[in-house]
């Protein structure tokens, strides 16, 4: 397993592996840092499930990337955790703030719209410009995300190209 270093800020991991599952299930606390592939080996093997939704994971990472506005790429819900079977993959685009939806490829679009992309891609997508944000820090925002609705805390993984890796 490769170390990689991370900024530190709220709710940030710096310096770690994608860690074990806790007691119940989920990454602990903190955002981890990983390639594609790195996410892929360690949670899109068997069953048959989690190989379709690695799939659209996939390709849903291609297409963001696509529009050439993709500044973040974080992932949280079932499909980083123990569960056998995930429903879909849940997933934040942080785009920049030159990102604009209505100039966007009209093969990207379908990631922007929540409707389109549950039903195309068996995904959550939840988007945001850091603009767009009032009174909270891009930083704030990813990790909000950790909170699930017990109000416990898990794992969320932000996805990382080769050449960000320090």
């Amino acid at each position: 397993m490769r170390f990689i270093t991370i900024p530190v800020s709220i709710g940030c991991t710096c310096c770690m592996p994608l860690p074990g599952f806790n007691e119940f299930g989920d990454l602990p606390a903190g955002i981890y840092r990983a390639t594609l592939e790195e996410v892929t080996e360690r949670f899109g093997t068997n069953p048959a499930k989690r190989g379709l939704v690695t799939k659209h994971l996939t390709h849903i990472h291609e297409l963001a990337k696509r529009t050439n506005h993709l500044e973040r790429f974080i992932l949280f819900g079932s499909y980083i955790t123990a569960k056998p079977e995930p429903n879909d993959v849940d997933v934040i685009l942080v785009m920049d703030n030159a990102f604009a939806l209505k100039e966007c490829p009209i093969e990207t679009a379908g990631l922007f719209d929540q409707a389109v992309a549950q039903a195309r891609y068996g995904a959550s997508i939840f988007w945001i410009r850091p603009a767009a944000l009032i009174n909270e820090s891009v930083e704030d925002f990813i990790a909000y995300w950790q909170i699930k609705r017990d109000n416990s805390h898990r794992g969320i993984v932000e996805v990382i190209d080769e050449e960000t890796i320090i």
